[in-house]
């Protein structure tokens, strides 16, 4: 199974990093591709450029070699959909399962992304969440119809992703990181620490970008 953790990294830290290598770890994941995008198509535009955020994100996974970078989405044009980039890594990657990894405020917002209910017929989601959380509260972010599509493939067993190439929903448990990227850009700009939420190289290549603007 590939891993499949896609964002605008603007910047990447360890509330993206931490997570993902977690998930990686409870789902013996064989791949864990980060997939930084171009154009995002339900938020604002970055902070950061393109180049800028993909020279962030090689410094802060220099020293994590479990991670691989996957630059599908910047070399394309248009806006990044998700549902694109499934089907362009199952045409690389045809024998293998994808298990597409978010965070539960994504996953929430899941029925506005395009093509939302085509993604379970490219992969499973992998949607992380604190220790604790209470899945009966899952279906008062969804209307009706969309809960009904949601409800029978929620599993909280990793073993179910085993079973059929795509269609789940697992709801998996990580440990939680207080971060934010909108959290470090305004430390940033107040001239604040923020070497607690990145890898070293990654803040110190952030500087640069500021200081040079």
């Amino acid at each position: 199974m590939i891993g499949i953790f896609g964002g605008t990294f603007d910047p990447v830290h360890y509330g993206h990093i931490k997570p993902a290598l977690s998930v990686k770890q409870a789902l013996n994941l064989s791949q864990l591709r980060f997939v930084p995008n171009r154009l995002p198509p339900h938020r604002a535009e970055p902070w950061l450029n393109a180049e800028q955020r993909l020279l962030i994100l090689q410094s802060a996974l220099k020293d994590y070699p479990d991670i691989i970078i996957d630059e599908r989405e910047l070399k394309r044009e248009g806006p990044s959909y998700m549902v694109d980039t499934l089907v362009s890594l199952k045409q690389d990657f045809p024998a293998e399962t994808l298990c597409l990894i978010i965070g539960m405020d994504a996953f929430f917002g899941i029925t506005s992304w395009f093509k939302w209910q085509s993604l379970l017929d490219l992969c499973h989601i992998v949607v992380t969440q604190r220790p604790g959380f209470d899945v009966n509260t899952i279906e008062e972010h969804f209307d009706n119809n969309d809960y009904l599509f949601i409800a029978p493939r929620l599993t909280t067993d990793t073993r179910e992703l085993s079973k059929q190439e795509c269609g789940k929903i697992l709801l998996q448990s990580v440990p939680q990181l207080d971060i934010s990227a909108t959290q470090i850009r305004s430390s940033l700009l107040k001239g604040e620490d923020i070497s607690q939420w990145m890898p070293e190289q990654a803040c110190v290549q952030l500087r640069e970008f500021m200081n040079d603007n």
